[in-house]
């Protein structure tokens, strides 16, 4: 899967298409080696961290929907607000239900292509993101 974004408002469906189709590796390759996640409010992780939050959603095997509501672009940065749903049944019964409009920030790197600097699902809501 290609992984190359050459908009800021097409990172999203970038990462769409990889959760959806489980691929960790493409999903790593739309975040900077040092990229933040925000989990809730005040709680960050990054690295291995980071990649285990996103595994964690990827576990409920339910694919995401998105959709980008504003992309604002400022020379190499650009912030992003984009709704988010989860919803669905797991295989063991249990309904799920994640939605919410995640804030991101995001830079194009020397060879042109963008990725997250900053992912905050929880956007500014006071609930956890977390699975």
């Amino acid at each position: 899967m290609t992984t190359t974004v050459t908009a800021p408002a097409d990172l999203p469906n970038a990462f769409l298409r990889a959760f959806n189709a489980r691929d960790m590796e493409a999903i790593d390759r739309l975040f900077e080696p040092g990229a933040v996640r925000v989990l809730t409010p005040g709680e960050v992780v990054t690295g291995e961290g980071r990649r285990e939050a996103t595994r964690s959603f990827m576990s409920l095997g339910i694919p995401m929907k998105l959709t980008v509501r504003h992309c604002y672009e400022y020379d190499d940065l650009a912030l992003l607000l984009c709704d988010y749903l989860i919803k669905g049944v797991k295989p063991d019964g249990t309904s799920v239900l994640h939605e919410g409009t995640a804030t991101d920030v995001v830079r194009r790197g020397a060879d042109g292509s963008w990725r997250y600097a900053i992912d905050n699902p929880p956007g500014i809501d006071r609930e956890s993101a977390k699975p």
